[in-house]
């Protein structure tokens, strides 16, 4: 099954980060495909390069961009949330990338399912 992954909220403020992330991960460990990820609203946070959590602490950011890596997945930071939120091209992380909420769309075209994590 092919899945594209929307992320609504930060990844220090809500479950959903983490919980899209932990999705992600099985689905493809069990061999599904996750077409796009589309970080909206709070969600674009998770693609700052800035946030620097303590060692002890999970960094939700950094677990994207070594699944990116590995499956090599495109995680797409919405354009207009990002800016609202300080997040420019500047301030991404790597393996992150900003774009249009016609990339949501055309996610959801294409996946055979959308799943969405967070309001």
């Amino acid at each position: 099954m092919k899945f594209a992954i929307l992320v609504n909220e930060g990844p220090y403020n809500h479950q959903a980060s983490d919980s899209a992330y932990l999705f992600a991960k099985a689905a493809l460990d069990r061999g599904h495909e996750i077409f796009r990820v589309f970080f909206y609203y709070d969600g674009v946070l998770n693609a700052t390069r800035h946030a620097e959590p303590p060692t002890d602490d999970r960094n939700v950011g950094r677990n994207w961009q070594k699944l990116a890596e590995q499956h090599q997945l495109d995680l797409v930071v919405c354009v207009a949330a990002g800016l609202r939120r300080g997040i420019v091209e500047d301030t991404l992380a790597p393996g992150f990338r900003i774009s249009g909420l016609g990339q949501l769309i055309e996610a959801g075209i294409q996946a055979d399912r959308l799943v969405a994590f967070g309001d």
